[in-house]
């Protein structure tokens, strides 16, 4: 873990404390800390709260990033997910089913999306096939756009370039 991460979570010790229970759940030091200087810190700031009253506890926190890794949700839903948790106390799971926030990662339900962007946006897909490659990033953003943020970005990537290939 970089110098700076670990002067800013020993700022307090309660900070630390909180830091130190996530790590003995979650062994991600690096993605613990990250969250807990950016949405943990951001919130307590806003908010005005002590972490002692943060009601995200260190269990909701490391769940949630399990959540991640096994591809439940994505990072960008997981910030959707996080705000909730703190709102309302409910556990990430709970939030993810109640919310269907399930990430999309069934490639023939990807598929669907991919088709209807690339049928909508026909100058984009003859000037991405006449080599402006960049636009690949344009058409990642339509399908997570019409998706919700629920389509998984690795599966939607993928088969973007196989259909804009073929």
């Amino acid at each position: 873990m970089p110098e700076y991460d670990a002067e800013v979570l020993t700022t307090s010790k309660s900070i630390a404390s909180y830091f130190e229970e996530c790590i003995k759940l979650y062994n991600q030091p690096k993605v613990i800390s990250n969250w807990v200087m950016g949405e943990v810190l951001r919130v307590l700031k806003d908010e005005n709260l002590e972490i002692e009253k943060f009601s995200v506890t260190p269990k909701m926190l490391t769940e949630m990033l399990k959540l991640i890794d096994n591809g439940t949700i994505s990072g960008k839903i997981a910030k959707t997910v996080f705000e909730e948790m703190y709102k309302t106390g409910k556990s990430p799971e709970d939030i993810v089913k109640e919310k269907g926030l399930v990430q999309i990662t069934d490639e023939s339900e990807v598929i669907k999306v991919i088709d209807e962007v690339i049928a909508e946006n026909p100058k984009e897909v003859a000037d991405y096939k006449g080599g402006k490659d960049k636009l690949i990033t344009f058409f990642v953003g339509q399908v997570m756009k019409k998706s919700k943020g629920k389509a998984n970005p690795q599966v939607v990537n993928k088969l973007l370039k196989e259909r804009l290939s073929s």
